[in-house]
């Protein structure tokens, strides 16, 4: 409300790295994660969730499934202008349709004549239709356009963008000045055996997984399991876990001599001890954090036009 997100980022109660910009790949991962953070909501103060606008095929069938996992008290629905593909989510649509990975209640047909609509089905016997009851609140815009997709995806490109400069701010002193380059800020040393290593979004060969890790954006996440290390290499986990994310980071280099992940974050201290596994996901560093970079002489590290697509 007071302004874009970029501009007052605050750090969340719960926040569990998806490492995706859409959840198609893995909607049971995506329901995991919601289940993870929804568990910790403590009820003391009202809660407001804010739904993606996937709301077409697989989509909507998600989105029955977190109403039905979430039971909201009301729900917001906002229709787009003469489009009628999404039906309005009463508690009865919700209730009876199945959802992507959950079955909707099975609806058992009135023999009275006359009825008609939702009036023709009853409720299965000892069903408490009550406890699923939520009030619909239903927004229909009667101006052309309005809620139709085409810019959206580039709009929310450029604020992810910001929200990530926005958060490498932070970085920098607190002092006016001139910003510094990442090249010249002191990154910490971190072992390889301090931390678990995951690729969340696609699957990387071990002797390739350095040279994705190198100048990536990644999560720092905590693990309920302690880090155990067999060799000197990188520790990697064959499954991707859902657990607390504690910030974001940029591993702005790899020291294979010396086994030290080198990386750049605004997370403090006190919290970076609790980091024990980098997630590493499909979000990119902005081009402009390496394009742009200051006090360089020759090539730019990391950025390249002789580039080798068979790799």
């Amino acid at each position: 409300l007071p302004g874009p997100p970029f501009t007052h980022q605050q750090m969340p109660r719960k926040m569990v790295y998806y490492g995706q910009t859409s959840c198609e790949q893995d909607t049971e991962r995506y329901l995991d994660v919601v289940k993870y953070v929804f568990s910790y909501y403590k009820k003391e103060v009202p809660l407001v969730i804010n739904t993606m606008g996937w709301v077409k095929g697989e989509g909507l069938l998600l989105l029955i499934d977190i109403i039905r996992l979430l039971s909201p008290s009301h729900i917001v629905q906002m229709d787009v202008c003469d489009w009628k593909a999404m039906p309005p989510l009463t508690p009865e649509h919700v209730h009876f349709s199945a959802g992507l990975h959950t079955k909707g209640k099975q609806q058992s047909k009135c023999k009275q004549l006359g009825a008609g609509g939702m009036e023709s089905w009853k409720y299965p016997e000892g069903e408490d239709m009550s406890a699923l009851q939520h009030k619909l609140l239903y927004v229909h815009p009667e101006f052309p356009r309005a809620g139709v997709a085409g810019e959206a995806r580039v709009h929310s490109g450029i604020l992810r963008d910001m929200s990530i400069l926005g958060y490498l701010g932070h970085l920098q002193s607190p002092e006016i000045g001139a910003v510094l380059p990442l090249h010249s800020l002191v990154p910490y040393q971190v072992p390889f055996n301090a931390v678990a290593l995951r690729v969340v979004h696609t699957d990387v060969a071990p002797s390739n997984i350095m040279y994705a890790v190198n100048a990536s954006w990644v999560g720092l996440c905590c693990i309920p399991e302690e880090v155990q290390c067999q060799t000197d290499g990188p520790v990697l986990l064959t499954q991707t876990p859902v657990c607390d994310c504690l910030g974001f980071g940029i591993v702005r280099g790899v020291d294979m001599e010396k086994k030290l992940y080198h990386i750049l974050t605004p997370v403090p201290p006190e919290n970076l001890r609790l980091v024990n596994c980098l997630l590493l996901g499909n979000i990119a560093i902005p081009n402009c954090v390496l394009v742009g970079q200051q006090g360089i002489e020759g090539e730019i590290p990391y950025v390249t036009s002789d580039y080798n697509y068979s790799i």
